[in-house]
């Protein structure tokens, strides 16, 4: 009876992991698929893609990168350095900041902490495109503001800091007060504490908020078109919204743009993926 009963829930188990893996399998070919089809069909010419697709390129023809690389409105390499700089600049802003507002509400005790959480949870409800009308009107009344990349980086900032500071607070609660009062012991200041103790203990939080700030910023297509005015400050994201009006009949070329779109962000978290992962983990063990 006992054996019976053995037999029937590591059967009922394999039944679950089976179908578990085979729900995860289907779910990454959602995000494979495309990506492969999207790559294939740079290498292929308009009329290729039109005939058919989903077949695999007879050759690996450069002719569609040639194309973005060498338009004379399209400056690939000057959107990648304006990326770079706004999105660079956006997540030491959103590390810096959300740290220490962290490190305040997660470390000491605070009257007021429990409400300022409930409302960095509610401005997580609020739409960015509820705010772009007085965000515009004034970033633009900002003489060392408009028309520089800081029109992006201040909204982008402000928009990535509700969700850093929840995240990484989470986690600055979970680590043991006892070190606090160590350091306090022994003299420390709150800043030592801040610097030498709670920051290298939150690495893993970190690198996590700065990847997902650093993805978020460089697709923000929105706030790049509203808030950057000058053609020469433009990202990546928004030369490609361009490209795909230049090139609406040529697909090869579409394709190809994306390519090379997607690749920065693709590769750094291809890389960085296991500290994104460990950094979700570790900053939900209490909040």
């Amino acid at each position: 009876m006992a054996d019976h009963v053995i037999r029937a829930h590591n059967a009922r188990h394999y039944v679950i992991q089976v179908f578990k893996f085979a729900l995860l399998i289907l779910w990454a070919a959602t995000c494979i698929v495309p990506l492969v089809w999207v790559v294939m069909n740079s290498f292929k010419s308009s009329g290729d893609i039109l005939r058919s697709s989903m077949s695999f390129p007879s050759a690996l023809d450069m002719a569609n990168y040639q194309t973005i690389m060498t338009y004379p409105d399209v400056n690939l390499f000057k959107a990648f350095i304006n990326s770079l700089i706004i999105s660079g600049s956006t997540v030491i802003l959103v590390v810096v900041i959300a740290s220490m507002a962290s490190f305040a509400l997660g470390r000491f005790k605070v009257k007021a902490s429990g409400p300022l959480m409930s409302v960095l949870t509610a401005c997580l409800l609020v739409p960015s495109f509820a705010t772009v009308i007085p965000n515009f009107v004034t970033l633009s009344h900002i003489p060392f503001v408009n028309g520089t990349y800081l029109a992006a980086i201040i909204p982008q900032t402000a928009g990535n800091l509700c969700f850093s500071i929840i995240m990484m607070t989470g986690f600055m609660k979970s680590l043991p007060q006892e070190l606090d009062e160590a350091a306090l012991m022994d003299g420390a200041s709150v800043w030592t504490i801040f610097t030498r103790i709670a920051v290298p203990l939150c690495k893993s939080m970190i690198s996590t908020i700065a990847i997902m700030v650093f993805i978020w910023s460089y697709n923000d297509l929105f706030t790049s078109l509203v808030y950057i005015s000058r053609q020469t400050m433009k990202p990546v994201c928004v030369i490609l919204s361009m490209v795909s009006n230049m090139f609406g009949t040529d697909y090869g070329a579409m394709m190809a743009a994306i390519v090379v779109t997607i690749l920065p962000p693709l590769v750094l978290y291809a890389v960085a993926q296991e500290q994104v992962v460990s950094g979700l983990t570790a900053g939900a063990v209490k909040g």
